[in-house]
């Protein structure tokens, strides 16, 4: 079973952790969800990790702020550059030492990045490999969720107005009633050509338990960040970036620029698929994941055998 940690941060706000494997053992994995969602969202990468790595590997995962069981912030603070920070705090509190890997999915794989922007240091000394699953380096530049540039940049217009609304309700949550209504929604937005009802209700019970402030507080950070010049820099680590290619919000160039950004990525296009790549295509997501860990354990067992 995982534990349960709470992790009290500079500005009082307090982050749902979990953590398997020992507090020793030779690599992290440190899994970051995306925006609105939460980490039992790593569900199926959980299970394969415990199950292939064992005590090798320890896991964690967190409700980023404003999202899950964690507590909501002020608004100020909802921007991916305090999620960078947070997620030094994170590694100090629950992986003090050692290699980790790096895993974000769309927001997550995003507060990657700013982490290795606004703490180079702290990253260099720490980061030993990464994985990106649709995601993007380039805020909302190739966002048109499927359609023609015209009425993305009308939905753009529409989602950024309703956001600054969302914002100012605090802590309020969205109706679950309401959820149920924007199920299909939902479903076209976040998934591809095969939905798995089971994903689609956990997708809804989490964005029923982040904040309205969190929903639409954060939408103005991801729209603008651009960080392929800090992804350039991180060349000489192991890495993979997935997409799938029916993907609307970040689609398929989103991850094209990232692997251009860091030559030696393993990309993978997944046909058929959407956003929610950890559910729907789990075997890509596991097979990634786990080369990279192979590559990450290997190096550590020659780091160490060196005299």
């Amino acid at each position: 079973m995982p534990e349960h940690v709470e992790v009290r941060l500079a500005d009082d706000v307090r982050l749902h952790v979990e953590a398997s494997g020992p507090v020793d053992a030779e690599v992290t994995a440190v899994l970051l969800h995306g925006w609105t969602l939460d980490g039992r969202s790593w569900h199926r990468q959980l299970a394969e990790l415990r199950e292939r790595f064992g005590d090798r590997v320890r896991v964690v995962t967190y409700d980023a702020r404003g999202h899950g069981r964690s507590g909501c912030m002020a608004l100020r603070t909802a921007t991916l550059a305090q999620l960078g920070d947070d997620l030094a705090a994170v590694l100090d509190a629950v992986a003090p030492a050692g290699p980790v890997v790096l895993v974000g999915h769309s927001m997550g794989g995003m507060t990657i990045m700013e982490y290795a922007h606004r703490h180079p240091g702290h990253f260099a000394a720490r980061a030993a490999g990464l994985v990106f699953v649709s995601t993007t380096a380039e805020g909302h530049t190739h966002t048109v969720y499927g359609l023609s540039p015209r009425i993305a940049r009308l939905i753009r217009l529409a989602e950024t107005t309703g956001a600054g609304v969302l914002a100012r309700c605090g802590a309020w949550r969205p109706p679950r009633a309401l959820l149920r209504a924007l199920r299909p929604s939902i479903r076209w937005m976040l998934f591809g050509d095969r939905c798995d009802p089971t994903d689609i209700r956990l997708v809804t019970s989490a964005v029923a338990r982040a904040t309205l402030r969190s929903i639409g507080g954060f939408r103005a950070s991801i729209g603008a960040q651009h960080r392929l010049d800090t992804l350039a820099a991180l060349a000489h680590l192991p890495a993979a970036a997935l997409v799938g290619d029916r993907d609307r919000l970040t689609p398929p160039p989103c991850a094209e620029s990232i692997a251009a950004a860091l030559p030696a990525t393993e990309l993978t296009v997944c046909p058929g698929a959407g956003h929610m790549l950890m559910m729907e295509r789990p075997a890509q997501v596991n097979a990634a994941l786990t080369g990279v860990l192979d590559r990450v354990l290997a190096g550590a067992r020659e780091a160490s055998a060196r005299p």
